[in-house]
């Protein structure tokens, strides 16, 4: 037996070799890029959550203000005080 390999057999082996390795190198590539998006949808998810905390505050103060308003005595007297309504006979003086 020989342990000399033909020509042929030393170029598929080369060949074989370029291709693993050519594979290696893409997949390495694919998963560093992959790395940075997990990282940019990280700090976007983030975000979105102080948004959506925020939007749920903005969301509670909104439906109390509406059952406020369900009260004719309260509306009332949000219309007088924020768009300057007034009864017949009042007089409104506005002081900055």
């Amino acid at each position: 037996m020989s342990n000399k390999l033909t020509a042929k057999e030393r170029r598929r082996i080369v060949l074989t070799s370029i291709f693993c390795f050519f594979i290696i190198t893409l997949s390495i590539i694919s998963s560093i890029g992959n790395v940075f998006k997990i990282g940019e949808k990280t700090k976007e998810k983030k975000q979105l959550t102080v948004q959506l905390e925020t939007l749920a505050e903005e969301e509670k103060i909104l439906s109390d203000d509406v059952e406020k308003l369900k009260n004719p005595e309260y509306a009332a007297r949000y219309a007088r005080e924020k768009y300057l309504y007034s009864k017949t006979g009042e007089k409104i003086l506005k002081i900055d």
